[in-house]
């Protein structure tokens, strides 16, 4: 990963003796006497030897570096000049929270300001970070006018105030910054590899497992059915008096979130009791993201479905492993043959049942699934890590900028 200002950090051995943050010593400070925005122009920025060009698609929210960008050989009508070191901050929709700091020469969007340090009051490299506070965001989104698209202004973010420290604490506090980005930014690399790795390793256990036993869903499953797709509502009651029910927006891959059910009466529930959920059974979302599935958890058994599918395996096949097949990049290239629609991809209970398991040995089956298991926890590991570092960021920030 690349580090803009790894030149202008350096240990300090005295660091240890330094307050991380004496607000007592610092001085309150608008942004703008201490932030220029520059307006450097670059119209013919290939003559000028620029190759990139950075539009607002070409950040990501919350992230310092910036990660795409487009070729200026293709056309561009982008004339405002970045150069590495100096900090691109997303004027519109600014709750978006684009920031990022430049590490190539570049010409961006004219809804992307450049930030430079303007005099040696503020440490360049501790910028960044307070375009990312929670703060100035705050401000930026609360002085942003417009409504479709809203945008703030320079002269409104130049009227934002906070505290500055002495240079000594900024360089302690910008080094420290730095390095949380650093491990945060090889924990989310770390992640990205691991889903890789997760979803060729599941790929090739299924390729593998078909060329040894597949069978029909209708072979496979004992039962596959649909939940109530006629007028469901006129079933619906208060959740003290009803049976919950699932939706598509309650399953997700290998999981579900209950925070938004719906209950039907007594009635409604025993009429349509083809679909109450056992523990066994794997509901299958057909609409919308066709292919999502989860085994029935303790949480879920006795519950019902809104167009949903409901499968109960025979004894030969996991509900585990079949949930992975679903979930998987193999399985979806199956369901999305099978798939209706274009705006909104819709799977029917007559294509599940055409749908071509593969079905090996259940020693076999086993075998895929803690494979599976283990490289999935990986990832999530990873993403822990990150996550556990964008929150130090933030606590960090919150100190500093309050």
């Amino acid at each position: 990963m690349n580090k803009p200002y790894e030149h202008a950090l350096r240990v300090n051995p005295d660091w240890a003796r330094v307050p991380l943050f004496d607000r007592k010593e610092g001085k309150r400070v608008r942004f703008g006497d201490v932030v220029e925005n520059v307006n450097e122009t670059e119209r013919e920025p290939e003559a000028a030897g620029i190759e990139r060009f950075i539009g607002l698609e070409h950040l990501e929210p919350g992230a310092l570096h910036v990660g795409a960008w487009g070729s200026v050989a293709d056309g561009t009508t982008f004339t405002r000049r970045c150069r590495p070191g100096q900090v691109l901050f997303g004027k519109r929709r600014a709750y978006q929270r684009k920031v990022a700091v430049a590490e190539f020469d570049a010409v961006v969007s004219g809804d992307i300001y450049v930030l430079a340090s303007k005099n040696d009051r503020l440490l360049p490299e501790l910028l960044p970070f307070i375009c990312l506070s929670e703060r100035f965001f705050q401000h930026a989104v609360g002085t942003s006018a417009g409504s479709l698209s809203p945008r703030t202004n320079w002269s409104s973010l130049g009227c934002f105030e906070f505290d500055l420290p002495p240079l000594d604490q900024l360089r302690r506090i910008a080094g420290i910054l730095w390095s949380v980005d650093e491990v945060t930014g090889s924990w989310r690399d770390s992640s990205l590899a691991a889903e890789g790795h997760a979803r060729a390793l599941s790929d090739g256990v299924f390729e593998a497992n078909q060329r040894k036993r597949h069978m029909l869903a209708t072979e496979a499953c004992e039962r596959i059915t649909v939940g109530i797709v006629v007028k469901p509502a006129s079933y619906y009651t208060a959740p003290a008096n009803g049976v919950p029910a699932l939706r598509s927006l309650n399953v997700f891959p290998g999981r579900y979130d209950l925070t938004e059910l719906v209950y039907l009466n007594r009635e409604g529930h025993r009429k349509h009791s083809k679909s109450e959920l056992r523990e066994g059974d794997v509901v299958v979302v057909r609409t919308g993201r066709p292919g999502d599935a989860a085994v029935v958890t303790t949480e879920t058994v006795g519950m019902n479905l809104i167009d949903l599918i409901l499968v109960r395996p025979k004894p030969i096949l996991l509900a585990e492993y079949l949930v992975e097949f679903l979930n998987s990049g193999f399985g979806r290239r199956k369901i999305y043959r099978g798939a209706a629609g274009t705006a909104q991809q819709h799977f029917n209970v007559s294509e599940f049942e055409r749908l071509d398991i593969p079905v090996p040995s259940i020693a076999e089956q086993r075998k895929a699934v803690d494979e599976l298991a283990l490289a999935r926890a990986r990832f999530h590991l990873c993403e822990q890590h990150a996550s556990h570092g964008d929150s130090l960021q933030r606590a960090l920030l919150g100190t500093l900028i309050g």
